[in-house]
């Protein structure tokens, strides 16, 4: 397709997308007013399910199906990223060099690092109490992790990252949610539907499934942001082609010897 076409092409998405936003507008009830019947009805909803937090009973209890897209969305996201970015037979990785870090910097670093995971657990735990949730908690805890990287060096952070570890915990939150999806079906109630009892409500333990759903987000998007993560740093280090730079290595070595 020509760069014309593919501007046409954009041209007339655009205006297309422009005309429905615009339709819709018009539709909007008025700025101010009282009637919310959605929002009436999610309060209700939460309320009646034990959820103090109405944001986690939308997205666990009342669309949950929705959140399981949104789910499965960032997998296969971190799925193609993993196969795209993955060192072929011809790379050649050089471990990176160890990087002088100030003193403040690391010093900051290691103490930001156990308490922003210690948050970031918090708020996944929380996620049915609290504003919050798995999608935050999830990636709060994995930029903690990162802050060893800043406070040391990256063979540190590979040391307390194993991307092969965390793919798996990726794929573990994405079939513990389908799964507990399947477990409604299992008790005679539709997929995703709550199927234990909600408990007292404000606890940790109220909610029904919604707990259970959001930490299985927690551990998805986790593990789906440091697999993420780890192949983009992997590709700032030096990878050169065998073929290529193996003659110059080769030289090197006869040289030292």
């Amino acid at each position: 397709m020509s760069r014309k076409a593919r501007l046409w092409l954009l041209a007339v998405g655009g205006i297309g997308v422009a005309v429905l936003l615009a339709c819709a507008a018009f539709d909007l009830p008025g700025f101010g007013g009282t009637w919310h019947p959605y929002g009436e009805r999610a309060v209700r909803s939460a309320l009646a399910r034990h959820t103090a937090n109405v944001i986690s009973s939308v997205n666990f209890d009342q669309r949950a199906f929705d959140t399981l897209g949104e789910e499965s969305i960032l997998f296969g996201a971190v799925l193609g990223t993993v196969v795209l970015l993955r060192e072929t037979r011809d790379e050649h990785s050089e471990p990176p060099e160890t990087a002088q870090v100030d003193p403040p910097v690391r010093r900051y670093a290691l103490i930001a690092l156990p308490v922003t995971l210690l948050i970031g657990l918090y708020v996944i735990a929380h996620g049915q109490l609290s504003p919050g949730g798995g999608f935050q908690g999830g990636v709060i805890v994995a930029t903690a992790l990162h802050l060893l990287y800043i406070a040391v060096d990256y063979k540190a952070l590979e040391r307390i990252r194993p991307a092969a570890a965390y793919a798996i915990a990726d794929a573990a939150g994405e079939a513990a949610y389908v799964l507990l999806g399947t477990a409604g079906l299992l008790a005679g109630s539709a997929f995703l539907a709550n199927f234990l009892p909600y408990g007292t409500f404000n606890t940790l333990s109220s909610g029904g499934t919604v707990p259970l759903l959001n930490a299985a987000i927690g551990v998805e998007v986790a593990g789906a942001v440091v697999v993420l993560l780890a192949r983009f740093l992997d590709q700032a280090l030096e990878i050169e082609d065998d073929r290529a730079g193996g003659t110059g290595r080769q030289d090197e070595e006869a040289n030292r010897s």
